[in-house]
């Protein structure tokens, strides 16, 4: 076959199957601005008045967790590194139980919009909305513009076009129907993610002349390299790194993230949320089953002729909107059908966190400062946020452009704040004794470690033999290099073995032992730093204090011992009295939740 394979790019067919996508995502929005009423109140916006079902919230769950960095990026990840990330369907099931029967009852029961009211502190609230707002806003532009720069480069399709079209439609929709419209438009484009990723798996197994054909292939290219019990932490996928290190990492996401736990929560029983939590399992169990059979059809397909070492493509991203050109550039709209896939799980993730800004911004800054706002001013203000944040994402979108290739480095440090963020909710849920200090020093202290590992990764990268890339071939393409028909490579490029040594003799040691940590562990790390440092200091504060409340304690005994055989008319209210009391309230503020240090 010849090297590039792909000479056509995105036609008006796919266009308007493209579009046909933004215009019903928009159409949703305007229904549910004015169904039922329109959105009067805050809680109607927010909340969806606490009245949203399982199916729609579990089909929504879905669609925003896999984004589109899941459409393109994880068939890449099969390609390249093989089946072993099907591994996933087990820390899934794990991360929905945890979600569903630890974290969910508290939030539920408490009846909260955002996830930070949990253990509300009068002087608490700015503090906490202002480490999410950053954060979130700068995902959400990285979210936007990472899926279009690969599509534009691959497809065609105007990058800024693009860019501007999703920012826009999604800020529409979620402007005017609130979160109603968010669910229901996540329910509208996961059918078109499983439509587009099922016209690929289709094709492909019809081009390669059966699904057993395609196993066979895998199977003897090492692709269907399912289970690796190695517990070296070092390498990046084994059967412990998933299923350890990912549950770490995805219940950061599902048990505490406020775009996941406001939907689960707007169900009108707790039956309800919990099953919205276990029916989307089964959601993210078919679309990564749909991921994985496309990553097993592009290595089947391009077993002989790797577009990356050809240099069809310049990043792994760009694969998988490759193989669509490839095999359904001659099925019109089919290409679109794909890409309207990819650009579903954009909308959904960045409608889902447009949505949680507006929430976090309404609940912890805007109400404790105006108290006596009624739900229809508070009504006008959300959709007001829902508008400014939409903008604001749209404007780090460019932002994001000038990253370049830190782009990558961005997103693994977003994951590294995920670990200590999940390790102080989970201090504050499940140890009551934890205070006010030892929260803070835990979540200093796993910011520290899991921003120093994850920097570290990004600067020394971790070796082949820590990755360990399976083979990529060229045999079969029509290029030629002097003295040879075509060459194999276990990189992913055929770069030279000297470059590799000079840099590993240059490396320092952290680089290959701490640095070289599967990045599934770094919110591992960060969780079990910030609870176990947050138990220490905790209980060593209240050790501290519990002896300074003793040692006054006895001096006010001894105090009100002499004002008795000196006057013999009882104690004397004096400073040693007015200490004992604020002893005794401090006593009381230490146990506090630590919620105002977030």
């Amino acid at each position: 076959m010849s090297a590039c394979t792909v000479t056509a790019g995105f036609g008006t067919w796919d266009y308007v199957v493209f579009g046909a996508m933004l215009a019903i995502s928009a159409v949703i929005g305007i229904y549910y601005a004015f169904a039922g009423g329109g959105q009067n109140t805050s809680k109607d916006f927010l909340m969806g008045g606490r009245s949203m079902t399982a199916v729609p919230v579990a089909l929504s769950l879905t669609a925003s967790f896999m984004s589109a960095v899941t459409v393109l990026g994880t068939p890449s990840e099969v390609y390249r590194f093989g089946a072993r990330f099907s591994v996933f369907a087990i820390t899934y099931a794990l991360v929905v139980i945890l979600s569903a029967e630890v974290f969910l009852p508290v939030f539920y029961r408490l009846g909260i919009t955002s996830t930070y009211e949990v253990g509300r502190r009068d002087q608490g609230c700015p503090s906490r909305a202002s480490a999410l707002l950053p954060r979130s806003i700068l995902y959400t532009g990285i979210v936007i513009y990472a899926p279009a720069l690969a599509l534009n480069q691959v497809t065609g399709i105007d990058l800024w076009g693009a860019v501007a079209a999703t920012g826009i439609v999604c800020t529409f929709y979620c402007t005017l129907g609130g979160l109603k419209a968010v669910v229901w438009t996540d329910v509208f484009q996961v059918g078109i993610m499983i439509a587009g990723f099922s016209a690929v798996i289709i094709r492909a197994v019809v081009v390669q002349g059966g699904i057993g054909h395609i196993l066979n292939d895998s199977y003897h290219g090492g692709r269907l390299n399912f289970w690796d019990f190695n517990p070296d932490p070092l390498q990046r996928h084994t059967f412990w790194t998933i299923i350890i290190g990912g549950t770490f990492t995805w219940l950061g996401i599902y048990g505490v993230s406020q775009s996941q736990v406001q939907r689960y929560i707007a169900c009108k029983t707790r039956f309800q949320a919990k099953l919205s939590l276990y029916v989307n399992l089964l959601g993210l169990w078919a679309i990564l089953a749909c991921a994985v059979l496309c990553g097993l059809a592009m290595y089947s397909i391009y077993k002989d002729c790797d577009p990356w070492t050809a240099k069809c493509v310049s990043a792994p991203d760009q694969l998988m909107p490759y193989l669509v050109l490839d095999i359904l550039q001659k099925f019109p709209g089919t290409p679109g059908l794909f890409v309207a896939g990819a650009y579903s799980g954009t909308l959904s993730t960045v409608s889902s966190s447009i949505n949680a800004l507006a929430a976090v911004t309404v609940e912890d800054l805007i109400k404790p400062q105006f108290p006596s706002l009624s739900e229809r001013k508070l009504s006008w203000i959300s959709k007001g946020m829902s508008l400014f944040y939409g903008g604001v994402c749209i404007a780090m979108a460019a932002v994001a452009s000038l990253l370049g290739g830190l782009l990558q480095a961005a997103l693994s440090i977003f994951g590294m704040v995920g670990g200590p963020l999940l390790g102080l909710f989970s201090l504050g849920i499940l140890c009551p004794f934890a205070n006010s200090m030892g929260a803070f020093l835990g979540l200093a202290c796993g910011f520290i470690a899991s921003l120093w590992v994850g920097i570290g990764a990004q600067i020394y990268q971790p070796l082949p033999h820590s990755t360990m890339p399976l083979n990529l071939s060229t045999v079969g393409c029509n290029i030629t290099n002097p003295g040879t028909e075509g060459y194999w490579t276990s990189t992913p490029l055929p770069v030279l073995t000297a470059p590799l040594q000079s840099e590993a003799i240059g490396r320092p040691i952290l680089a290959d032992y701490w640095y070289s940590l599967s990045y599934l562990y770094f919110s591992t790390l960060g969780t079990l730093i910030t609870i176990v440092v947050g138990i220490i200091a905790s209980l060593s504060t209240a050790l501290v204090l519990l002896y300074i409340k003793h040692l006054l304690d006895v001096k006010h005994h001894e105090t009100c011992g002499t004002c008795f055989s000196e006057s013999g008319n009882g104690p004397q209210k004096g400073k040693g009295g007015m200490l004992a009391g604020s002893g005794g309230e401090d006593w009381g503020l230490l146990f506090s939740l630590p919620w105002h240090f977030i």
